[in-house]
């Protein structure tokens, strides 16, 4: 440190920028390169998830909802994100019927959809996940009937199981898209 002590905040700054850069754990171009998929890690229950990230646009504390009368249990209200109303859906109520306590880790993934953005309640956020081809071909198939035709495999990362959780499959499925009563 004493070599830096001659320095100037800006130049401390600028130098400590470098030493960080230097040892980044890879850039997005370095990371699809080595052939590795990269995902975001979250919780709906007791499940882990792990969706591609490029299935999720975006990670929001959760916002202040208006109720819409008339609508399945599972959809909490709407939304008012930047001026565009988003449908907030409680993931956990639609894929286990059993509602999303609020905490402070409690998050609203916002995801793209024919016609526009939804949300989705989910009770934490693990980060970024990132994994090799192997890890992504060697998991075993979903057991959970609910879960079977959004979870494509299982995957051991670490000591962590995460289901690989495909978003497009979920805003497509038909009981998903129909809100109403």
């Amino acid at each position: 440190m004493s070599e830096n002590a001659a320095l100037t905040p800006f130049e401390l700054l600028a130098h400590y920028e470098r030493a960080c850069l230097a040892h980044s754990a890879g850039t997005p171009e370095r990371v699809e390169n080595l052939g590795l998929w990269r995902g975001i890690g979250f919780r709906v229950g007791r499940r882990a998830f792990v969706s591609g990230i490029d299935e999720i646009n975006e990670l929001l504390a959760v916002p202040a909802l208006t109720n819409v009368p008339g609508t399945q249990p599972w959809l909490m209200g709407v939304a008012n994100v930047r001026g565009n109303l988003v449908p907030a859906i409680d993931l956990g109520r639609f894929l286990f019927d059993e509602r999303t306590p609020s905490s402070e880790r409690t998050r609203l993934l916002l995801v793209r959809q024919h016609g526009g953005t939804v949300g989705l309640l989910v009770d934490e956020v693990f980060g970024q996940r990132t994994m090799d081809e192997d890890q992504r071909g060697s998991g075993g198939e979903e057991v959970d009937p609910r879960l079977a035709r959004f979870v494509t495999e299982n995957i051991q990362l670490g000591e962590q199981s995460f289901g690989l959780f495909s978003m497009n499959r979920l805003v497509r499925a038909p009981d998903f898209r129909q809100a109403a009563l």
